[in-house]
């Protein structure tokens, strides 16, 4: 436990050192030399605005004569982009700010004279936005070498038409607030539901049961900050301290539900009072895992695709993400062991057999679950249309809430537990069965 409290307070730590940002962006370059660098991605309808305002520009060249026509501020769709890069390739244009496929902001030799030596190091720019699509901020750099440094403020949003409210939210995400809302309530309703079997079943119920409602409360209330905080972003382009708990919970509902799966995979409270050593070993791997998943989480929310290590960011959450779903899936295999070779020694071929099938059923779930929010998911982000892309939540909510579901119900408290009640008539087809089952596997 006190472990456990330990790494709470790190990541909540964690949690305030990173700078809170929504759909308004700030962002600090310090002699970036890179030739493009991406700040935010943005869908617009046709009445999307782009609030540009940068301060604080100094080159490392001060040479008057230099060309600031090379350097500027543009947004492009993801095939506009494929586009200018082959342009660029095939030597049509030199600078990306010269091709009539992207959408010029403002580019540096608009700036100003703020005196007779030099210009002024700074600007602000309303873009209006007619094309419809979902477009990337960036920053050209076409001068080799060229060290930039300033201070970039962006806020992106659409107008409705007829209230004329800002909507915060890109195109395809202003729709989340009402899904998160919506999940919540369902889990609410499951929990409840949950709290009834308890209270009903108290005398056959497990520590892992009461374990299992915890997990569902977190979920609940993840959702909830989660709702709360895609709502003020809505409304302000700011989360107002919501993504503080969103990722508290997220935190709490990522490790209570890989705990979950390990306890159950292992028989634990429902098999065995108790946690064998390499067992031990797996939850030992998955909390830390799932902590460095979080803070990775937390790094790419906050620090958005300017930043150097992005990337690297990116391939490390998706890396522990993976490794996490693969440990979880050892102890489910291990009992699944345990069980046929049990059933072929103890004399109790019924009960065992009704376990293996328990937890083989479990194991393909578990499978499934891991496959879909992880593989099937993130598919439907990249085929998705930008003004679709809610459904992509809606799908990974409703595998994520169906697992649930499967596993209450399968390992739900009985009176009557079906794992010691047996007749002379279930043990005999249960040995035919297992019979069945070696001269299937030979």
């Amino acid at each position: 436990m006190t472990a456990l409290l330990l790494i709470l307070y790190l990541v909540t730590a964690s949690l305030v050192i990173f700078p809170a940002a929504a759909e308004i962006r700030e962002t600090k370059l310090e002699s970036d030399t890179r030739t493009v660098i991406p700040f935010d991605e943005f869908g617009f309808t046709n009445t999307g605005v782009l609030d540009l305002k940068v301060s604080g520009i100094s080159l490392s060249d001060t040479n008057p004569d230099i060309d600031l026509s090379q350097l500027g501020f543009f947004i492009s769709t993801l095939d506009a982009w494929i586009h200018v890069l082959q342009q660029i390739q095939e030597l049509d244009v030199t600078c990306a700010l010269q091709s009539d496929l992207v959408k010029l902001v403002y580019s540096l030799d608009r700036l100003p004279a703020a005196s007779p030596a030099g210009r002024a190091a700074s600007f602000a720019s309303l873009f209006n936005v007619t094309d419809p699509g979902q477009y990337t901020l960036l920053f050209a750099n076409c001068l080799p070498q060229l060290q930039v440094s300033m201070y970039v403020q962006s806020a992106m949003y659409n107008v409705e038409p007829r209230s004329g409210h800002r909507v915060y939210l890109s195109a395809g995400s202003a729709v989340l607030p009402l899904v998160y809302f919506l999940f919540f309530l369902a889990y609410c309703g499951i929990a409840a539901i949950w709290v009834s079997v308890l209270v009903r079943k108290r005398l056959t119920a497990y520590r892992i049961h009461y374990f299992m409602l915890a997990v569902v409360i977190f979920k609940a209330l993840n959702l909830l900050s989660e709702a709360e905080d895609k709502s003020y972003i809505k409304r302000t382009g700011s989360a107002h301290g919501w993504d503080i708990l969103f990722y508290i919970f997220s935190f709490l509902k990522g490790i209570s539900l890989f705990t979950l799966i390990v306890l159950i995979g292992t028989g634990w409270s429902f098999l065995k009072p108790y946690l064998q050593d390499k067992e031990k070993k797996v939850l030992m791997v998955v909390i830390p895992l799932q902590v460095v998943a979080n803070i990775a989480q937390v790094a790419i929310g906050e620090s958005g695709p300017y930043a150097r290590d992005w990337v690297t960011w990116k391939q490390i959450f998706l890396l522990v993400d993976v490794i996490c779903c693969c440990a979880v899936l050892f102890p489910i295999v291990w009992s699944i062991k345990n069980l046929r070779e049990a059933a072929r020694t103890d004399g109790k071929a019924a009960v065992n057999l009704m376990k293996l099938t328990l937890f083989r059923q479990y194991y393909i779930v578990v499978i499934c679950y891991i496959y879909f929010t992880r593989v099937v998911v993130y598919a439907l982000v990249t085929i998705t249309s930008y003004q679709y892309i809610w459904t992509s939540v809606v799908a990974g909510e409703l595998a994520t809430l169906a697992f649930y579901i499967f596993t209450g119900y399968k390992f739900r408290p009985e009176v009557h537990n079906p794992y010691f009640v047996i007749d002379d008539d279930e043990e005999e087809a249960a040995v035919e069965a297992l019979k069945l089952d070696d001269e299937f596997e030979l």
